[in-house]
């Protein structure tokens, strides 16, 4: 078969044995979680938490991320402490969690505010690209999937690894105690599955995530370059 438009230098032939990752990480899976509300009794909040704990349980390594002094994208530098901290964390990570209101048939503007700065590239580093993600959210009414589906969106323009599973917790405000706990219900044993998936994703991807990502077009592109 000819294939003349193709740069065969660039192209790469996958192979089980490239797959295998050169060496072990002998650390815990990182994983961030950030949530989309900035309420004192958040609900998104509490999902997060109690999914910070099932992978705390698991043997994880977890990070939540305080969107409280966050600015608008684009509002201050990069510089700034909180954009500072927000983007630091999510190069620590290997996996993360999405976690946000449904408001207006859509996620919030504080959870899309944390996507924002978190930039597609800086220089030649992709701040989340290979990492794996789970997508949760909360609704005061009905269970919808609006959010879910938009969070989907973003992470695949994350260049993310968004897993099957996700959560969606209807008439949140009856699904957790005072004390901001989850109680025993189908949408509790469904954020386990989540982050039991979430879990083995990424200790199968983390490894080789570099070569999962790594590009015919972008090899052809730098090559071009250093012509």
């Amino acid at each position: 078969m000819s294939l003349p438009n193709l740069a065969e230098a660039q192209f790469d032939l996958p192979t089980l044995d490239q797959l295998a990752p050169p060496a072990r990480f002998d650390h815990a899976p990182r994983i961030l979680l950030l949530y989309g509300s900035l309420r004192e009794r958040s609900f998104s909040r509490f999902l997060t938490e109690e999914a910070a704990r099932i992978l705390a349980h698991m043997g994880a390594d977890v990070r939540i991320f305080d969107p409280h002094g966050l600015p608008m994208t684009d509002s201050e530098a990069v510089t700034h402490p909180k954009v500072a901290e927000l983007r630091a964390l999510s190069l620590w990570s290997e996996g993360q969690v999405w976690c946000s209101p449904e408001r207006h048939g859509a996620i919030t503007s504080v959870m899309k505010n944390q996507i924002d700065w978190i930039p597609l590239e800086v220089g030649s580093t992709r701040p989340t690209q290979g990492r794996t993600l789970a997508v949760m959210q909360v609704s005061g009414g009905s269970q919808s999937f609006n959010t879910v589906n938009t969070l989907r969106l973003l992470g695949r323009w994350m260049r993310m690894v968004t897993i099957p599973n996700q959560s969606s917790v209807p008439k949140a405000y009856e699904q957790f105690d005072e004390a901001g706990r989850m109680k025993p219900s189908p949408f509790y044993d469904r954020v386990v599955d989540v982050m039991e998936e979430l879990f083995k994703f990424t200790l199968l991807l983390r490894e080789r995530s570099d070569y999962l990502v790594d590009r015919y077009s972008e090899r052809r592109d730098a090559a071009q370059r250093n012509l």
